[in-house]
């Protein structure tokens, strides 16, 4: 029984690649806006519920791998060996979120999201969506002191420092950068 449940997790998962590696190449190839929802199912070979049993709104289908995301900032948090501070496991788990979305290749994407209004709306959501389960991360381990404020405002320090770093000319020194003053925001609580 086991095999059979990872074999369906295994197709669903590579119907769901399908369908974000279809809209992205459309998305690129024609623009957002001129590529609908049925012109993706028909291109992968799906049926539109099908479409939208993987993914929600035609947005997220850009964002393929929010939820990846989201729970990797959790876990950086919740995760973290016993004695770790928080802030270096968040910078270490930013990093490598930015050095994955400033990957060779990625520059279009980015191109797509940063002109269409849509996706730029879905983004600010989604990231706001982040730094509300990180701030839940945070608020819940007992071994760190500071308020929920402090936590807050800290996962949304992180979230932001995402962003800003991946449109800087040198995104892994801004990561470092902005996480100093992080650090020192965590201290100063």
């Amino acid at each position: 029984m086991t095999e059979l449940s990872g074999r369906r997790e295994r197709k669903k998962a590579a119907t769901r690649k399908k369908i974000a590696d279809t809209a992205l190449h459309l998305f690129l190839e024609r623009g957002y806006d001129a590529v609908g929802i049925r012109d993706v199912a028909a291109e992968a070979d799906v049926a539109v519920t099908t479409l939208f049993s993987h993914f929600a709104s035609k947005e997220a289908l850009v964002f393929d791998l929010d939820a990846d995301f989201e729970q990797r900032l959790v876990q950086a948090a919740t995760d973290r060996a016993a004695g770790e501070p928080l802030i270096p496991a968040l910078h270490r788990e930013i990093l490598a979120l930015v050095r994955h979305c400033t990957a060779e290749g990625a520059a279009p994407i980015w191109r797509l999201i940063d002109e269409t209004p849509a996706l730029r709306e879905y983004e600010g959501s989604m990231r706001l969506r982040h730094a509300e389960s990180l701030a839940a991360a945070i608020a819940a381990d007992p071994a760190l002191s500071q308020s929920t404020t402090a936590g807050r405002a800290i996962a949304r320090f992180a979230i932001d420092a995402f962003s800003l770093a991946r449109e800087a000319p040198d995104p892994e020194a801004a990561v470092d950068e902005i996480f100093l003053m992080v650090e020192a925001a965590w201290k100063a609580t």
